[in-house]
């Protein structure tokens, strides 16, 4: 099948690789989106993505909006049998719907209909999920609503990060998304409509929802910063500081909520139930260290708090 292909960060990468590679179609395009600022140095950046299409001579598109009439023609012209997206991060109007005759195809990370929405890995992590996987569907207008084509499983980790889990989701899904489209051009595959139950949401993680709230239990704690690592990443403020942290672990002791303990062993902070002990942080403008490092340097006064 002619194909174009969306998406635009790097879990999306996988999935591009496989289909260029693949004997069967042909990515006569890419859609990505338009080229950000982005670094230190704060310089104009092609999407993982576009990169990878641009390695590969594949000419890339890059419209502000997917509704812009310019792409919708260009879109047209290119004849698409299908559209595959993975993480592309823009809502399509129907007019681009309507143009491939197989429509668009969406890879999404989760066993819908569990996890609509922008971040499904994290999501799942955050709730204790202790298996998860990945979905194509056909999509249409609803948020991750379409009929599913095909879905894969995937274990979850009780020490994963986000970051870790979406990087095997995104190898296997990558085959997933592959013998969809081998299905679809096939014949043999007809998606099926979603299941009424289990529908749950996953919205946009921001980073003030990755601030840790000690007062909650030390699963939870636990949870939280593993599900925003390393975006947008967890974080809490010492003596009104703001430290970024790397996963905990959990510890069969108890400390009063908040309070920091300094000792040879690590750096321990009580939850609402048991301590944790932090693994490494950042503390503003330095890179990430382990806890104990940036603990001696901080000289914290005995009964020092998280806020």
């Amino acid at each position: 099948m002619r194909l174009v292909f969306a998406g635009t960060p790097e879990p999306a990468v996988p999935s591009l690789r496989r289909l260029i590679a693949s004997t069967r179609h042909e990515v006569v395009a890419v859609v990505t989106r338009p080229d950000a600022v982005a670094g230190r140095g704060r310089k104009v950046t092609r999407s993982p993505i576009g990169a990878l299409a641009d390695e590969h001579g594949i000419p890339v598109l890059t419209p502000a909006k997917p509704s812009d009439p310019q792409f919708l023609a260009t879109l047209t012209d290119l004849a698409p049998d299908c559209c595959p997206v993975v993480a592309y991060g823009a809502l399509l109007p129907q007019r681009a719907l309507d143009i491939p005759r197989h429509g668009w195809v969406n890879l999404h990370f989760s066993l819908l209909p569990a996890w609509r929405g922008a971040a499904p890995v994290q999501a799942a992590i955050n709730a204790g999920d202790e298996i998860t996987g990945a979905s194509t569907f056909l999509i249409e207008k609803g948020l991750d609503s379409g009929p599913v084509y095909g879905v894969i499983t995937e274990r979850i980790d009780a020490a994963d990060t986000a970051g870790e889990l979406l990087g095997r989701l995104a190898e296997t899904g990558a085959r997933l998304l592959e013998s969809t489209m081998d299905g679809i051009e096939d014949a043999t595959l007809q998606p099926v409509p979603q299941p009424t139950e289990g529908l749950s949401y996953a919205p946009k993680v921001t980073v003030e929802d990755a601030r840790v709230r000690w007062d909650q239990p030390a699963l939870a704690v636990d949870r939280r910063i593993r599900s925003v690592t390393p975006a947008p990443g967890a974080w809490t403020t010492v003596g009104g500081h703001r430290i970024k942290l790397g996963p905990v672990e959990m510890v069969q002791e108890e400390l009063p909520e908040r309070v920091i303990e300094v000792r040879k062993t690590g750096v321990y902070v009580g939850t609402a139930t048991t301590a944790v002990r932090w693994g490494r942080v950042q503390p503003p403008g330095k890179k990430m260290m382990p806890a104990l490092d940036w603990a001696r340097g901080a000289r914290l006064e005995p009964g020092a708090v998280v806020e």
